[in-house]
């Protein structure tokens, strides 16, 4: 057997994403000696059994299909990274929007942060850009829409870039 196939640790963080993907919070944070979610992307910190539940049932609600698809696991010396997809359909009302009927698919990383053996920490890493667009209610800035809806909703942000990209108004 592999020094990595030996690693407790992922024996752990597999059986808690399996868990967060049966919708089993309960069980889910009990893979936690200490549970605390960050979601990097918004600088939340979720601490503690009750805030994390509070995170999960707030995803389930509003995504109520919600699965997480690994593609890769890799541990680390204090860590194990995951790469995979947070993929679900938007049923409910997700950080203030009502429920748009869409399916979402987006790459996350997530950090499973270990003191020993304890697993004291999951970081969520992910462009929040990317759910937005897919649920329609932001525009990838590199296209006619985007560029249009950018020059409507923040006109001084784009002057001043112009202006500085020609010359006008450089510091230093």
């Amino acid at each position: 057997m592999s020094a990595t196939m030996a690693d407790p640790r992922l024996a752990i963080v597999n059986e808690h994403m399996r868990l967060e993907n049966d919708h089993d919070f309960a069980g889910c944070i009990a893979e936690f000696s200490s549970a605390k979610y960050e979601v990097m992307a918004t600088d939340e910190l979720y601490d503690g059994e009750g805030r994390v539940e509070d995170f999960l049932v707030e995803n389930k609600r509003a995504f109520p299909d919600f699965a997480f698809l690994p593609s890769r696991i890799s541990p680390a010396s204090d860590c194990v990274v995951v790469e995979g997809r947070f993929t679900g359909t938007h049923l409910g009302t997700w950080r203030g929007l009502p429920a748009t009927g869409r399916r979402v698919d987006f790459p996350m990383c997530l950090i499973f942060v270990f003191d020993g053996n304890d697993m004291v920490s999951e970081r969520l890493y992910f462009d929040m850009g990317a759910p937005l667009r897919q649920l329609g209610v932001a525009d990838d800035p590199n296209t006619l829409r985007g560029k249009v809806t950018l020059l409507i909703t923040h006109p001084l942000v784009i002057l001043k870039a112009l202006l500085r990209k020609v010359g006008i108004g450089r510091t230093g």
